[in-house]
């Protein structure tokens, strides 16, 4: 006899899958899945916002993370809210089929990488921070140009034409986890919801 189905199981098998109306209507907690809580005993999630290189690590191999499609949180929602104490931004994730854990990844990638820090944000940095974020960009804008010829001294090295939001993080760029906290979530957004999650980030 089969035993019972893990809510971690990547698929529609368990629960449905709940709207950001249903989280307030029926007042439902979310549990994290240990991965992204940084609490899986087996592998320990590895995710670097500048490369996006995501990885799941044990004490045996490191390899491509086995759990990407794997629930984000259970009961499964098809959206997530995710804040940062170290960025103005908030990365909504989606998925009408329930968020994953890949989704959550993917998204806060393309949210840090894809968009520029507008010179009003940018503005109210002051000017030793704004260097900081300068000499990042240029840093991280020469990490991603390897194994590129600049990167083995034939061309001179160049400087972004833009600053990303992954450059306000500065050294703060390795992924450590996602953590409930309501009082932050209401002090930053005006309001808390069951799917709201700060991340947590690590030099």
């Amino acid at each position: 006899m089969a035993g019972p189905i893990s809510p971690w199981s990547p698929g529609p098998s368990y629960g449905p899958v709940l709207s950001q109306t249903d989280l307030y209507l029926l007042k439902t907690e979310l549990t994290l899945n240990p991965t992204l809580e940084g609490k899986n005993d087996a592998y320990q999630l590895q995710f670097h916002l500048v490369t996006g290189f995501t990885t799941g690590a044990s004490r045996a191999q490191t390899g491509e993370i086995p759990g990407k499609d794997e629930p984000a949180t259970h009961p499964r929602v098809s959206q997530l809210i995710v804040i940062s104490r170290f960025s103005p931004w908030c990365t909504i994730v989606k998925n009408d089929h329930g968020v994953t854990i890949g989704n959550v990844c993917s998204a806060i990638y393309k949210e840090y990488t894809d968009n520029e820090i507008a010179e009003g944000e940018f503005g109210t940095l002051n000017p030793r921070m704004q260097e900081q974020v300068k000499r990042i960009a240029a840093s991280n804008f020469q990490q991603l140009q390897q194994p590129s010829g600049g990167a083995w001294g034939y061309y001179p090295p160049s400087a972004p034409d833009r600053l990303r939001r992954v450059d306000w993080l500065r050294d703060r760029v390795y992924f450590e986890g996602l953590v409930k906290d309501d009082h932050y979530a209401k002090t930053r957004l005006g309001f808390m919801a069951p799917n709201i999650f700060v991340m947590e980030l690590v030099a």
